[in-house]
């Protein structure tokens, strides 16, 4: 049955991208290749300079400019880029969504195949026989959506999946926690579509050798043929080298699976399947078009055990006795991950239950296919490991809830890692070797005086089940010193993981990173033999040459190609923002590593790139062309151009989401606005971002000339003139203002609780829009917060928040408001006074950027006592003292991208409930409305394109629509069918007061 495109792919993005499709021209010697690929493809073609920065990059620690990057719509184009690429021998690199932390997906020189942009479709489902047929640009988290409608997933589950695509995990063998209980990707392909180097189709499945199907196929005299001939006589001939030398482990994603080609089926019968040999080929063999993937029933329920130890070696010990209870996954994590955890405010809260002394913990998960009781199997494993054995405390987790933050816990210890300050970093290199379990801790005993050899550290943790520990050695890379320690150390692991019977790469594969290693782990017989594999099915070596394979005369060198080595320098330029706890703007820069967790289609981040599915949209690029420029790899002038402007940075539509989704905390929002406020030194500030960055002044005329002003933005060709003349998009909906502004109402009105009785006081911050276009939410807050004995003041010399100001990187206009209300909050907070405020981007500009604008220690005080309404209310528990009506109302809760990514969000939720609403929170991630960014004409397109996942979840929930920010209710209120925009959860609070 054919299916349609999973959720989260906009089916508009493309119409947007094409309006930034403009000739940059193609760099240096590659313009004859690309003219001669867009003749004959339908995809794009990309070699300018800005491509080949956003290609030269992934996951790893490596970096080199690719020739070029096609975007191939189908089957076809992929077969003509291959073909075209071989008459001008350029070697070729297919991609997914460059995620791999080996360096697969980075080659100099190389034609890059893109194929997460268009190839994306899940093609078939056959749920009898649990089959899926999918392209290769599917994110693995989109099939499993799409599957759990019918009780079924695709059994590997990376820690990458929300963004990893299905070619990508079967170019590099991927695997995951599960891997205990399911194996890996191999075991798991069962058909493919494959081009080859020279543009011809192959299909690979299983085919029952001597039958008159393999006599038939071998036969002819074509490169089909020679290629099954071949593979059959390399693993016959090599029999007893592949038994002797492939280790027995549940992991191995080095070399060639010559061990996995040929094998009895379930009829007994010998067969070929080629597929097999293509999974954790890392796309040297073959780009694969079109993959059949057998798949595994969705256990229904599961449960976590956490037990803790005092010795990390005492955890390792006891890995393989809990293999022996039927776990589904066996988790480690070790006392470094617990610290770090602990002195994270976004992680703090998942560490809070590990008791003090636990220097390692060994996560245990069972599911409902294996166990049907989970007490009692927990029961016995408590009884093994904290009763009889040597840990002194289990945590048993039933609840989803439980289980998640354990999960979370576990999954946070690379980005915990990745975001140590400074240049000494704990880099992915010989992270997954992977041994025997009952080898493992004597391995890591070893391992630990390697490291003490070379004086240096790790943390510990990851799949112990597997055999397979993520020890990331902690080095500085742009120091040669570091550089040749690298090589070192991996010398000596690579040498202890072949006395231990292990794997090299137990996960994360070859690439640049473990390629040189290969002849070391399989001996000499089956390095020739992986020569001649890769041989037959790429005579000339061009398929993303280097990689697992390499010939005698250009041999693998991991030390090359990195994208810090000994020789990289980067500016670090004089800023307007303190950039003090990012060690400086460079090293904020410089924090991505290149993970592509803002490709994910869930959480905050990144929302243009779920809008354009463009590289350059995501948090990623945006690093990287900010990278190159300050490091000199593009002209240092490049960043004052017009594309730079308007492709890299005004396409960032600062919603924070990178502060906290980020693993490693990259705030591309900060970037952006130091960046622009360069900009704007230099080549002065347009009238658009002049309006917007004094929105405040705008809005208050508009107000003062109300009714009048709402009547003149329907004049008849009033939009066109705001179109042409400041660049505001005629399609939106302008807001209204309202005659009397809410500073204005309380002047009149008075407050009703006086200073001198109340037990809390407050000064509410009358914001742009609350104060001038919609009072409603303004005025809730002060009847509420009154009816909870709360003394409130709307000052009237308070300054603009300076949030308008910021986003458009007016940094001056901004710090000038900053400082004005930074003197005035601080008598009021002196005096016993907290600042509140209705819109919950003003809330976070005073308690986040004004210390970035304002470094000093009244700043840092009214950060400390500044909240959204929300978070105030639920702070104080002041719900306890309103008298409520009760209510059957379901509410359908979008939140704010800002209160997202600095964990705020949950307030607004946990006051609606305990109002006596029912909330449904949906998964909506930014509305992309953003401020002034869909208002802006050029983003019209592109902010309403972001905003349909934001619909199609509001649609599917029965609640009535509720969300914090202005700008998301203009959007939501901005739809086709022109709803109602809906209220502000104070509001809706405000509704159940008794009499109101």
């Amino acid at each position: 049955m054919a299916v349609e495109k999973p959720q989260g792919d906009l089916s508009n993005y493309e119409e947007f991208r094409n309006t930034l499709d403009h000739d940059y021209g193609d760099v240096g010697e590659y313009a004859e290749l690309a003219d001669d690929l867009r003749s004959v493809l339908e995809g794009e073609v990309r070699f300018d300079e800005y491509a080949q920065v956003l290609y030269s990059t992934d996951g790893s620690i490596y970096q080199a400019r690719p020739a070029g990057a096609v975007l191939p719509r189908d089957t076809e184009d992929v077969r003509n880029a291959v073909r075209v690429a071989a008459e001008h021998d350029v070697p070729i690199m297919a991609r997914g969504a460059g995620s791999s932390l080996g360096g697969q997906t980075v080659g100099p020189g190389c034609l890059v195949l893109d194929l997460s942009t268009y190839m994306d479709d899940i093609l078939e489902v056959d749920p009898e026989v649990k089959r899926a047929r999918v392209q290769p640009g599917v994110v693995q988290d989109h099939l499993d959506d799409h599957l759990a409608r019918y009780g079924l997933k695709f059994a590997p589950d990376p820690a990458s999946s929300n963004r990893a695509t299905i070619g990508g995990g079967i170019g590099n063998n991927s695997t995951g926690a599960h891997s205990v209980r399911y194996g890996i990707t191999d075991a798991y392909t069962e058909e493919l579509t494959v081009v080859l180097a020279d543009g011809s189709l192959i299909h690979t499945r299983e085919v029952v050798l001597d039958s008159e199907e393999y006599e038939e196929i071998v036969s002819k005299d074509d490169r089909e043929a020679e290629i099954y001939r071949t593979v059959r006589a390399l693993v016959e001939e090599n029999a007893d080298e592949i038994e002797a030398r492939y280790p027995d482990l549940k992991r191995t994603v080095s070399g060639y699976n010559l061990d996995r080609v040929i094998y009895e089926n379930e009829d007994g019968e010998a067969v070929i399947n080629l597929s097999k040999l293509f999974v954790g080929a890392e796309s040297t063999l073959g780009v694969i078009v079109e993959a059949e993937l057998s798949l595994v029933t969705l256990p229904e329920e599961t449960a976590l055990v956490l037990y803790c130890f005092d010795d990390l070696i005492d955890a390792l010990e006891a890995v393989p006795e809990a293999l022996e209870f039927d776990p589904s996954a066996v988790e480690l994590m070790d006392s470094e991950v617990f610290r770090l955890a602990r002195e994270s405010e976004q992680f703090s809260r998942y560490e809070a239950p590990i008791p003090d002394g636990t220097e390692a913990a060994l996560m245990l998960e069972y599911d409902s296919e294996l166990h049907d009781d989970f007490e009692a199997a927990i029961g016995r494993t408590n009884a093994h490991f904290v009763d009889e054995g040597d840990a002194f405390e289990a945590l048993e987790a039933y609840t989803e809830d439980e289980q998640a933050d354990l999960w979370k816990l576990r999954k946070a210890a690379i980005p915990l890692l990745m975001s140590l300050e400074g240049d000494p970093k704990p880099y992915p290199f010989i992270e997954d070797a992977t041994v025997p379990p009952e080898e493992l801790a004597e391995y890591v005993q070893k391992f630990m005086a390697i490291l003490d050899d070379h004086d240096t550290s790790a943390a510990y943790f990851a799949h112990a089940g597997s055999g397979t520990l993520h020890i990331r050695p902690i080095l500085n890379l742009k120091e040669d010193e570091g550089v040749q320690a690298m090589q070192s150390i991996a010398e000596d692991v690579t040498d202890l993981v072949v006395e231990h019977h292990g794997s090299f790469s137990g996960e994360h594969g070859d690439g640049l990173a473990r390629t040189a290693f290969n002849p070391k782990m399989y001996g000499e017989d089956l390095w020739a033999a992986f020569q001649a594999v890769k041989s037959v099915f790429d005579p000339d070596w061009r398929m993303n040459p280097g990689k697992v394979v390499y010939t005698d005369e250009n041999p693998t060198d991991m030390r090359e190609n990195l994208r810090y080595g000994a020789d990289y320098t980067s500016i670090e330029p004089q800023t307007k923002l303190d950039f003090t706890d990012e060690g400086g703007f460079s090293q904020l820069v410089e924090l991505c590593n290149g993970c592509g967790t803002c490709r994910q289609t869930d959480d905050v981040m990144c929302p243009t790139y779920r809008g354009m599915k463009d590289e350059i949209s995501t948090t990623r690029g945006r690093a990287n062309m900010l990278r190159a420029a300050i490091s000199g790899e593009i002209d240092e002038e490049e960043l004052y151009s017009e594309r730079f402007q308007e492709e890299v940075l005004d396409l960032c539509v600062g919603c924070k989401g990178c502060k906290s989704d980020c693993p490693t905390g990259v705030d591309l929002a900060k970037l952006k606005a130091e960046t622009k406020h360069q900009y704007h030194e230099r080549e002065g500030i347009g009238l658009r971002e002049r309006l917007f960055g004094n929105i405040d002044t705008v809005s208050k005329l508009g107000s003062a000339l109300a009714p009048l002003a709402n009547f003149g933005k329907q004049l008849p060709g009033s939009r066109l003139v705001m179109e042409k003349v400041a660049g505001i998009a005629p399609e939106r909906t302008l807001p209204s203002f309202e005659r009397q502004s809410l500073q204005e109402w309380f002047a009149e009105r008075g407050p009703r609780v006086s200073p001198e009785t109340a037990e809390r006081k407050v000064v509410l911050f009358p914001d742009t829009y609350t104060n001038y276009n919609y009072t409603r939410p303004g005025k809730a807050a002060v009847r509420v917060l009154e009816s909870a004995g709360v003394h409130v003041e709307i000052p009237e010399d308070v300054a603009p928040s300076g949030r308008a100001a910021f986003s458009v990187g007016m940094l001056d206009a901004a710090e000038e408001r900053a400082r004005t209300n930074i003197d005035l909050f601080a008598e009021y907070i002196e005096n016993g006074y907290d600042v509140v405020t209705v819109e919950p981007s003003d809330a976070v500009v005073f308690q986040d950027e004004y210390r970035d604008l304002v470094s000093t220690p009244r700043a840092e005080t009214v950060a400390a006592h500044a909240y959204g309404i929300s978070e105030y209310i639920d702070k104080y528990r002041l719900l306890e003292r309103l008298p409520l009506d009760e209510t059957e109302e379901t509410l359908a809760y979008h939140g704010h991208c800002h209160q997202k990514a600095t964990g705020k969000d949950h307030h607004a939720v946990g006051v609606l409930r305990r109002a006596g609403y029912a909330v449904d929170p949906i998964d909506s991630t930014c509305c992309g409305m953003a401020g002034s960014f869909g208002y802006e004409a050029e983003h019209y397109d592109l902010s309403k394109a972001i905003g349909e996942r934001l619909y199609e979840k509001l649609d599917e929930s029965d609640g009535t629509p509720v969300a914090p920010g202005a700008s998301c209710r203009s959007q939501i209120g901005d739809r086709e069918t022109r709803d109602e925009r809906p209220p502000h959860p104070i509001e809706k609070v405000n509704d159940l007061l008794t009499g109101s």
